[in-house]
């Protein structure tokens, strides 16, 4: 066998499926060819809640098939109520499906549906989150499992003591998923079978589950993800449009195809609920911290509970003897929260970051040194030894690297012509998780190595990082190994989230590979589950510090980031290429949230007025002026086999807060009320 010295793994291999993406060739779920396809359009109700009485379709219309629950077959429930598509008569949030027009063509379809008549008998709704809201109460749990709340110590005791402390809160809007390839699915039935080509994060995930709701084992649903663009959680598990093109396909006997527009992202999909944060910290006069409270306020649907877990990340940061942390959710007429980049890590980390930047302010202390003179030894809650943590380092590193000695901590000391300008710092930090996955490895007449299993790459580089994986573990070339995923036929992979996919998938790859190189077999599986079952779960984090220069215009509050940085400590790198794309991308999606992204509720039409990219904006590249990423060579033999850890989303995590922070340091005023608005900053001249 060959050696192969340097090995693949760490080295800036080129994305595999980069030609078929810019020649066009790479085929997404909606692309594939179909004989006497069918389209559906989906029809979302006009009110936050009511009853869907009765449906009325243009006898004239072109459609092929009107579906609502009225007509539609029955379907299994399973956990999550929004696959129950068209199975009653409630209304639980305005732009909820309530009918699918199904038509020759795509123009037929809509233009079927613009004309239906919906018979609604609306009801009085509740649109707004507030902390003084009289149905909030405590979940049992917030995702993916934490305590709701936890305690140590006596906090008010503490806070009522300590020589300088601030109490602030801290808000943010809903944000909605916006990938570049809207959910999509194409449904054919073959025989009892069904086939969906399904734009997802999971495909074995969709198989099982859109299996349970028409009563099928999930071998008998082939779902096919070769490529996706992009999906940020929202496709991470079935969505309403998988479901809807089943049924039509199985009413019709056609091939359906089901594609969101770009309106229905902003309520069918899901989104980050709004957040209110409320943060008192105190501390004693050289900046040792003695007592931390984060209490966050989200929202969720009549339909299904999600609990965002804003303040979890409170909890591993920073030492402090007295310490609360807790969440307060309600119910309200509005669509169901998803999960969206980093959920809870990246409004929880605002609200902190931004309080930890206050209180610096208050101590008269730089607020680097702060978060030093505050780092844990061990889980600041649970004892816990860390696997690894370079969180000072990253921040010591990334100051010198940004140039932050010599700042002047005061505000608004620094003008250049009618821009003031200030820059900021705040940490991150996210989980490093691993989930059971299984891959299969062959050995070909070739001398190729064929390796598969049924994970999807949503952009971020998997097929390549796991190919480089797989090299390294058979000790071959790259250019020897074959990578097949994106299909529910092969082995079982985990969800491509929770920056867990390399982990879990490499973990199974790297298995499968030794496997066969042992047992001289032609081919091997290996099964990561009960290896991750034996993992402790507490102590496994990927660190970051960010740091941000901004300008604001002294005259029309218009605010320009003119530096971004971020310095991280996420394990091995497997490939500094994609690497440094996943750290931008996120750091961008932060820019996003500080400045730009903004769901602008309209509490009389229970919707977000904003439903399209006009209206609801994110960073362009003008916006993007000077950004760059760095990262510390990091080792941690106790996660998993590559020691690496996720690096999709903390990126994102800190960079919001480390904008915010900028904005004060330029012109002396906090905006705790996302996003940064130029109304919210004008005066300040």
């Amino acid at each position: 066998m060959t050696a192969t010295m340097p090995g693949a793994v760490g080295a800036p291999l080129a994305r595999l499926e980069g030609p078929e993406k810019v020649s066009g060739t790479a085929r997404y779920a909606a692309e594939y060819p179909q004989d006497d396809v069918a389209y559906g359009w989906v029809v979302q109700s006009p009110v936050p809640c009511g009853r869907l009485d009765a449906v009325l379709a243009d006898p004239l219309a072109d459609a092929v098939a009107v579906l609502w629950h009225g007509n539609a077959p029955q379907l299994t429930a399973v956990e999550d109520p929004e696959l129950a598509v068209l199975q009653s008569a409630r209304i639980s949030y305005r732009g909820q499906p309530v009918a699918l027009v199904v038509a020759d063509t795509l123009e037929a379809a809509r233009r079927a549906a613009q004309v239906l008549q919906l018979d609604i008998t609306a009801e009085e709704h509740d649109a707004v989150l507030r902390t003084d809201h009289p149905d909030l109460y405590a979940p049992e749990t917030v995702n993916p499992g934490y305590p709701t709340e936890t305690t140590a110590g006596d906090v008010e005791a503490a806070l009522a003591t300590a020589p300088v402390s601030v109490d602030v809160t801290y808000r943010t809007p809903a944000l909605h998923n916006n990938p570049m390839e809207p959910h999509a699915t194409i449904a054919r039935w073959d025989g009892d079978d069904l086939v969906l080509h399904d734009s997802n994060q999971h495909p074995s995930g969709v198989a099982a589950t859109v299996g349970e709701v028409f009563g099928l084992p999930p071998e008998r649903v082939h779902v096919i993800t070769e490529h996706v663009g992009g999906g940020f959680g929202s496709k991470g598990t079935a969505r309403p449009n998988a479901v809807l093109a089943a049924l039509a396909a199985k009413v019709t006997g056609r091939p359906v195809k089901v594609v969101l527009p770009r309106q229905a992202m902003f309520s069918v999909v899901g989104h980050r609920t709004p957040t209110v944060q409320r943060l008192r910290l105190g501390a004693e006069a050289d900046g040792t911290l003695t007592a931390i409270e984060h209490v966050a306020y989200s929202q969720t649907s009549r339909l299904y509970e999600f609990a965002e877990q804003t303040a979890v990340t409170t909890r591993h940061m920073y030492a402090a003897p007295n310490r609360r942390t807790a969440h307060q959710l309600v119910r309200l007429d509005m669509p169901t929260p998803r999960w969206m980049r980093a959920p809870g890590e990246a409004p929880g980390m605002l609200g902190l970051e931004c309080a930890m930047d206050e209180l610096a302010a208050e101590l008269g202390m730089d607020p680097i040194e702060l978060r030093i003179r505050n780092e844990p030894a061990v889980e600041p809650e649970g004892g816990t030894p860390f696997t690894s943590r370079h969180y000072v380092e990253c921040l010591r590193a990334g100051a010198e690297r940004f140039g932050w000695s010599g700042r002047d901590p005061r505000p608004r000391q620094r003008r250049e012509g009618d821009w003031w300008i200030g820059t900021g710092v705040a940490g991150a930090s996210y989980p490093t998780m691993a989930q059971p996955s299984t891959a299969r490895v062959r050995a070909l007449d070739d001398g190729t190595f064929e390796v598969a299993i049924g994970a999807a790459d949503l952009g971020t580089g998997a097929r390549t990082i796991l190919t480089q994986i797989a090299a390294d573990a058979l000790e071959v070339p790259a250019e020897r190994v074959r990578i097949r995923i994106g299909d529910s036929t092969l082995p079982k992979a985990s969800v491509a989230g929770g920056s867990s996919g390399s982990a879990s998938w490499g973990w199974a790859v790297t298995g499968a590979c030794r496997e066969l190189r042992s047992s001289g077999q032609s081919e091997a599986t290996f099964d990561t589950t009960e290896q991750v079952q034996q993992q402790e779960t507490e102590g496994r984090h990927a660190f970051g510090a960010h740091f941000a220069e901004v300008r604001v215009d002294a005259v029309t509050g218009e605010v320009r980031v003119s530096r971004m940085f971020g310095m991280f400590a996420a394990g091995r790198i497997l490939n500094p290429r994609t690497a440094r794309s996943q750290f931008l991308g996120g750091m961008i999606m932060g820019m996003g949230m500080a400045l730009h992204e903004e769901g602008v509720l309209n509490p009389a039409m229970g919707a977000w007025v904003n439903h399209d990219l006009a209206g609801y904006h994110i960073p362009a590249h003008a916006d993007v002026e000077q950004i760059d990423a760095a990262w510390l060579d990091e080792t941690d033999d106790q996660i998993n086999p590559m020691g690496s850890k996720g690096i999709g989303e903390i990126g994102i995590v800190g960079s919001p807060a480390a904008i915010v922070n900028a904005v004060w340091h330029a012109t002396g005023v906090r905006v705790r009320d996302l996003p940064v608005r130029l109304d919210k900053l004008l005066g300040s001249a």
